[in-house]
């Protein structure tokens, strides 16, 4: 149970980062010393197999490619590791905002207090039996009833009230992930929901504080993190990615999946262009790869299954944005993320659909990170280990359960949206 408010020890030596998606494990080593900033001194990643939507479906492959990107992070960093953070991505993690307040009967507001209203044993009888809570993230503070407080302590007053963004996910999937990761003589230090992840290692200051929308688009899902005031206040998955598109060309032409995903990269286009009819692309047909027999297809047959799902998937976004009451809080700016965002034409289309500013997602700079793994596919793996850098200097809180039942979760949300506009 995770959150950002209490004291931690700040993380030294090898500090290790893994992202198991649905089509690549990517594993980064960081070397931390007390004096000096860290540096990345190992870079793994393998094709991932055993995992569909970000879940472990097959324990022996999913294994075998976590130990292949492993070894290979640690061959680099030259030493071996005993403990992972790792990123939980799929549609297994939910989000919602609760709000509460206690009585500090007037005296000035410290630590302790601080300590008091983010106990997690509090919210732990609101949380369903199969859920367990990830990240518990304070998204602001009211004292007597005044809100848009950052930090109350050294204030006086009353009642001390907080807003708490709560992110659970499913415990047989996070069981899972811990035999898994355990199968390869680990042990998971900490989890963290993979958008939040890559929003931490992509968005800037200003953007998180204004308000913005990350799409972490990956092989199996395609994830969201807003953010407004400076913290996350929304999270959310779809069960569609890049592989949704590849499986398409590979029905919509009769093409091997190898085929589909190698058009996909080559030609493949979420925008229509006038030069589509002319440019003919020749496909292998399932089941005739030994006679070298191919199918002459214009572009524009190509385009025309890929635009749809890339349609698709930023409706449900902007429909899910919409339902969750987070459409327009995020503001005008969208940082997309994630190996499926670098398809030509899906800034455009996103853009288009959801209304907003688009830019694509880039880790910050770190020294030891290669240009290789700088691009928006590596924005998640980048930000787990940032997640993991960060938390020895922001407090790692636990959540509670409130003394009476908090409001629908709608209810919650429009009480917020109020206080905050």
């Amino acid at each position: 149970m995770k959150h950002e408010n209490t004291a931690k020890k700040q993380r030294t030596g090898l500090i290790a980062a893994l992202d198991i998606g649905t089509t690549k494990v990517s594993c980064l080593i960081a070397r931390k010393d007390a004096d000096r900033p860290a540096r990345i001194v190992g870079i793994g990643h393998h094709a991932a197999k055993g995992v569909k939507a970000g879940s472990i479906v097959d324990m022996d492959t999913a294994e075998h490619s976590i130990r292949s990107a492993v070894e290979a992070a640690e061959l680099m960093a030259g030493g071996n590791i005993k403990t992972v953070i790792v990123g939980i991505s799929g549609t297994c993690f939910s989000s919602r905002l609760v709000s509460y307040d206690i009585s500090i009967s007037g005296h000035e507001i410290n630590d302790h207090d601080i300590h008091r209203i983010l106990d997690t044993h509090r919210l732990a009888a609101d949380i369903p039996e199969d859920r367990e809570i990830i990240h518990v993230i304070p998204v602001g503070y009211s004292i007597d009833g005044n809100r848009g407080v950052h930090d109350p302590r050294g204030m006086f007053g009353d009642r001390l009230g907080v807003n708490l963004h709560v992110i659970t996910a499913s415990k047989n999937t996070i069981k899972n992930l811990h035999t898994c990761v355990h199968r390869c003589h680990l042990e998971i230090d900490e989890l963290v929901v993979a958008p939040y992840a890559a929003a931490l290692s992509s968005l800037v200051g200003d953007e998180m504080r204004l308000g913005v929308t990350l799409v972490d688009m990956g092989g199996g899902t395609t994830s969201m993190a807003v953010f407004f005031d400076g913290e996350i206040v929304h999270a959310d998955s779809i069960p569609i990615g890049g592989m949704s598109v590849t499986n398409d060309i590979a029905r919509g032409l009769s093409t091997p999946l190898a085929h589909a995903e190698r058009m996909k990269t080559l030609y493949g286009n979420a925008m229509p262009s006038p030069s589509d009819d002319h440019e003919i692309i020749k496909v292998p047909i399932i089941g005739e790869e030994q006679s070298g027999e191919t199918n002459p297809v214009p572009r524009s047959v190509l385009v025309g299954i890929i635009r749809p799902r890339i349609e698709e998937t930023f409706e449900m976004i902007r429909d899910r944005l919409d339902a969750a009451g987070f459409g327009k809080v995020a503001g005008p700016r969208l940082v997309l993320s994630g190996g499926a965002s670098l398809l030509p034409g899906v800034r455009e289309m996103a853009g288009e659909i959801l209304q907003k500013q688009v830019r694509m997602a880039r880790p910050r700079p770190m020294e030891g990170l290669a240009e290789a793994a700088s691009g928006p596919q590596f924005s998640t793996c980048a930000g787990i280990l940032d997640y993991a850098l960060r938390s020895g200097q922001s407090p790692v809180a636990r959540a509670w359960r409130p003394a009476s039942r908090p409001a629908s979760r709608f209810g919650r949300i429009g009480q917020w949206l109020r206080d905050n506009f």
